[in-house]
């Protein structure tokens, strides 16, 4: 019996024969080439894979180009009609297959197959075939989006079936290999490189010096592979540094001062070394390599091919080069260049290509067009390693050679078809000295890679690209070291990028209480609790011209709250009309966070514009896509929060709290500590203590915890509790030490939030004395999870201490448990709070204070909806109970399809409270039904007017008299444990 690998070796071989005996017709022949192929992996036949022949893939009547889901646009040319096309063979999460007769080019038919994997929604697959009989192009676009992964002749597809694995019949096939996953080759050059680098650095070589050096060395080697330099030249230096580490020094210093001399080298082993430039060149500092370091190299240089290095591996270096804690405080992080196409497609792709379009084969638009092209210029104010530029530098020289073709057809002179693009109209600013010139080689290689794609374009016969790849442009005057917060910005056109992601809160620690200062002076308008990135997005928009570009990725925070409000709430006001958007996606890079794409003009711009959504934690979640009039600044589909209005009412009910944050975990003792505690005469300072996991999970009534708790007692008040104050001295005390330390030492100030903190070391960071004077004097209050999938409300005794990870209310009625666990009011909070991720996170001021509640809801009403709220919590009681679920496990159920009690619950509830709301609908003549956001944002207004005017409106909790408040509580609770 033979094998598997056996029998598809034997399988693809038949099939190799079979077809080179076909003629390579598409109308005739494409099916059954498919159908060979599919059972020669093992399958029946395509159908019985689950694959189809012709499938329809709709696009949208009215289409200008070819569009991603995620807005970014391809660099092709343009296809205008809409209707329905049909794709030879999708095997939906697996492959496209579109065929070709033999003999045909398969570059030219790039443009179809991406159109047709773009528009497959929601199952489009991983990978994508362009096939012509005798070769098998792989392209996996959100890897490589103009590369393909492979190319596998027909005739030896047996010794390439590695890179065919998806095509196996198994539901989780081995991971395909592939000849050219240029960003396989990346990561492991870049690897490489940046191991040398940090020896470089463990042998206390200057930082500046050794990143000059390993910029050097890797331009070299890329050049040698590119063919600037000779063949194998560099390969064969290393390996003499490699047999004599200490000759390295002499024979890398050597080469590097040659190819910064623009005088030819009469003689010797440099005399064949062309002149590169004078920028990155101009000063030499070689390094003595270790043996270890040179064969390392060697081995690289020998192996790899350099020429297929992604410009990506320069941002890779750059990642890699850092340690963690200079990383977070310039919050760099690496762009995919599947998501740099999401700025550069539509901010300067798209409308160049539309202008293209309209100017048909007019000699005269024509050339205005490429005018202007040529003087366009392009900014990234936080540049980094350079691919925003990188990328845009390449999109725009295909627009230069599209627009060269179109020339020649429409009758141009040959003389005047010639390239002209220059790197001189692109610029970047950044703080790190070595991205500034990881940036200055990226763009410098960028030219020489351009010249060999063109040189690779059939369509550019006829046309002049005198362009030489040396020497390098130097770019110091274009890429400049400096803050892009504190500099002049260089005039452009089209602002692009993916300014640094920092925390508000830690803007001060990360740089400094000066630096803040100066920033919160430059930038008054901007709130102090927005995000760093949404002072790059308001500068952006500042420096515009009108008609102007701009594209930027920041962390999805910048559509909420403060950071919503300093950012693109000004850059509407401002004249801006945002064009494409994603308003939330997965990061691809290593920061673990969810970020937003905004895409805007300074000025109007009339049609649809694209908005879309990952909804999910995970890369591959799945995406919603919405053609809207206009993208709002929260970049949400539904009714536009962002002009709710604060309710001070709301506010002065102080109605929603965060619960305590101890500041560190040695204030939480277990069960037997706490015990141990009270017996000791401890009782009066150690409390039963519950965050938003525990209340999901149930694990209070097995695992309690508690807390120690001296809430404002001074330190000899607190000495009356020795045992528990000794547990915070032991476990709290050094680190708080060390905190206001490092504070002190960053601020350069006598006080600061942990130095403060270090003076009453034995009490909470944050006790939250007006909370638990708000539940004093009630049984039970509400809470949810502060961040969380689904809305989950709960009542705790208030003998729990709540965790700063629940939301507090001290309400212990009802009706207002009933309120809050609304769908009405889980809309409300969903589209006015914060994210964590793709959880949502309750903000007080942001949900709370400016939801309106019922303003004249009867006592029937209210009756109604407390009855509704006791329901759903029996019912939870008894199936928790039943099935020994938690909360957590129970809601999990509204996930299944189909009718459920739980579902049933919650709708009874949520018509009861719609009904509370009946007065204020025939009010307002909005229904809450039929548009829950419209009508609460018009309840909103209307209450915020009647303030304004000094009336009263109805505050949050049950509306009724203290006497009457019996009638509407309950006793059940998430109870205290018992010790």
């Amino acid at each position: 019996m033979i094998s598997a690998n056996e029998e598809l070796k034997q399988n693809l071989a038949a099939f190799s024969a079979f077809s080179a005996a076909l003629k390579g017709d598409e109308k005739s022949e494409a099916q059954t080439f498919l159908e060979h192929l599919f059972r020669a992996f093992g399958h029946a036949g395509v159908i019985e894979a689950g694959a189809t022949f012709e499938f329809r893939v709709a696009k949208k009547p009215g289409s200008s180009q070819l569009e991603l889901l995620t807005g970014a646009d391809a660099a092709v040319p343009v296809k205008k009609k809409g209707g329905t096309k049909f794709a030879d063979l999708l095997w939906p999460g697996r492959v496209l297959i579109e065929m070709k007769s033999r003999g045909l080019k398969l570059e030219k038919h790039y443009d179809q197959l991406f159109d047709y994997w773009s528009h497959i929604v929601p199952h489009r697959p991983q990978y994508a075939i362009l096939c012509n009989f005798d070769e098998i192009w792989i392209y996996d676009f959100t890897q490589q989006l103009f590369d393909p992964v492979d190319r596998i002749p027909v005739a030896k597809i047996t010794e390439h079936r590695s890179a065919l694995t998806f095509l196996s019949p198994l539901p989780n096939p081995q991971k395909p290999v592939f000849d050219n996953n240029r960003v396989e080759v990346t990561r492991k050059a870049a690897d490489i490189f940046a191991t040398v680098f940090r020896g470089l650095l463990a042998r206390k070589i200057e930082r500046p010096r050794a990143q000059r050096f390993i910029l050097q060395l890797l331009v070299s080697v890329v050049a040698e592979d590119l063919g600037l330099l000779p063949d194998d030249f560099v390969t064969h230096l290393l390996g003499e540094c490699a047999e004599r580490p200490a000759d390295s020094y002499e024979l890398l210093g050597g080469l590097f001062r040659q190819m910064a001399d623009a005088r030819r080298a009469t003689g010797g082993r440099y005399k064949d070394v062309p002149y590169f430039n004078g920028g990155l060149f101009d000063e030499v500092t070689p390094i003595e390599l270790k043996s270890a370091e040179a064969h390392l190299l060697h081995d690289s240089a020998l192996r790899n091919d350099w020429a297929q290095v992604k410009p990506e591996i320069f941002g890779t270096i750059f990642q890699q080069s850092m340690d963690e804690k200079e990383r977070h405080a310039f919050g760099a992080h690496f762009t995919s260049e599947f998501d740099i196409q999401k700025v550069v497609g539509p901010t300067i792709t798209r409308p160049w290509r539309a202008r293209i379009a309209a100017a048909g084969k007019s000699l005269t638009k024509l050339r205005e067009t490429l005018r202007d092209l040529r003087t366009f210029r392009v900014l990234d104010p936080a540049c980094g390693s350079g691919n925003f530029l990188f990328v845009a530098y390449r999109e725009i020289k295909r627009l230069e050679r599209d627009l060269l073709v179109r020339l020649r057809d429409a009758g141009e002179q040959p003389e005047k078809l010639v390239s002209a693009i220059s790197l001189t109209n692109f610029f970047g600013l950044d703080i790190v000295p070595f991205a500034v010139e990881l940036a200055k080689v990226t763009l410098m290689l960028a030219k020489e890679l351009e010249l060999r794609e063109a040189a690779k374009t059939e369509d550019t016969d006829g046309l002049h690209l005198p362009e030489q790849p040396l020497p390098l442009d130097n770019l110091d005057s274009q890429i400049l070291l400096a803050d892009a917060l504190f500099t002049p910005w260089p005039k452009a056109d089209a602002i692009i990028g993916n300014p640094p992601y920092l925390d508000a809160r830690k803007l001060t620690m990360e740089h400094g209480a000066d630096y803040t200062k100066t920033l919160r002076k430059a930038f008054p308008a901007v709130p102090g609790r927005a995000d760093f990135v949404v002072y790059f997005f308001r500068k952006a928009h500042d420096c515009l011209a009108e008609g102007g570009r701009a594209g930027m990725v920041g962390t999805n925070t910048i559509r909420q709250n403060n950071s919503r409000e300093g950012g693109l709430d000004y850059v509407l006001a401002k004249g801006g009309t945002i064009t494409d958007a994603v308003s939330t996606q997965v990061w691809s890079g290593d920061a673990a966070v969810h970020v937003s794409i905004v895409n805007w003009i300074k000025g109007e711009q009339a049609g649809k514009h694209k908005l879309v959504f990952q909804r999910g934690d995970a890369v591959d979640s799945p995406w919603e896509t919405f053609e809207l009039e206009r993208i709002n600044s929260a970049l949400s589909a539904g009714t536009d929060l962002s002009g709710a209005i604060r309710l001070t009412t709301n506010g002065k009910m102080a109605g929603c709290f965060e619960g305590q944050q101890p500041g560190h975990d040695g204030f939480r003792v277990d069960a037997a500590t706490a015990h141990g505690l009270i017996k000791n005469g401890c009782a009066p300072v150690v409390f039963a203590y519950l965050n938003g996991d525990e209340m999901l999970s149930g694990t209070i009534a097995v695992a309690p915890r508690y807390i120690l708790d001296f809430g404002e007692r001074d330190t000899l008040q607190a000495r009356e509790f020795k045992p528990a104050l000794d547990i915070i001295r032991t476990r709290v005390v050094a680190d708080w030490k060390a905190n206001a330390a490092r504070e002190k030492e960053v601020t350069g100030k006598q006080s600061g939030e942990h130095q403060n903190r270090f003076k009453t070391w034995w009490q909470l960071k944050r006790p939250r004395q007006a909370m638990l004077a708000a539940l004093a004097g009630i049984p039970r209050y509400v809470v949810c999870a502060r961040v969380t999938k689904r809305p989950i409300f709960s009542f705790l005794c208030t003998n729990i201490r709540p965790d700063s990870s629940l939301s507090v209310f001290p309400f212990a009625d009802d009706y207002s448990f009933g309120i809050l666990q609304s769908s009405l009011h889980f809309d409300w909070f969903k589209a006015r709070c914060s994210t964590l991720k793709a959880d949502y996170r309750y903000t007080s001021d942001t949900v709370f204070d400016t939801f309106p509640w019922p303003q004249a809801p009867t006592k029937k009403q209210l009756r109604a909806v407390a009855d509704a709220a006791v329901a759903l919590r029996t019912l939870r009681r008894e199936v928790m109970a039943k099935l020994r679920y938690s909360l957590r496990d129970l809601y999990r159920t509204l996930e299944d399809p189909g009718d459920s009690p739980l579902k049933d619950a919650h709708d009874a509830l949520d018509a009861a409270v719609r009904a509370a709301y009946e007065s204020d609908a025939r009010a307002l003549g909005v229904s809450p039904a039929a548009d829950p956001l419209a009508f609460l944002l018009a309840l909103n207004h209307a209450c915020a007017a009647a303030e304004a005017k000094g009336q009263k409106i109805t505050p949050p909790g049950l509306p009724l008299a203290a006497s009457q408040h019996a009638a509407y509580l309950t006793s059940d609770c998430i109870p205290a444990p018992e010790l």
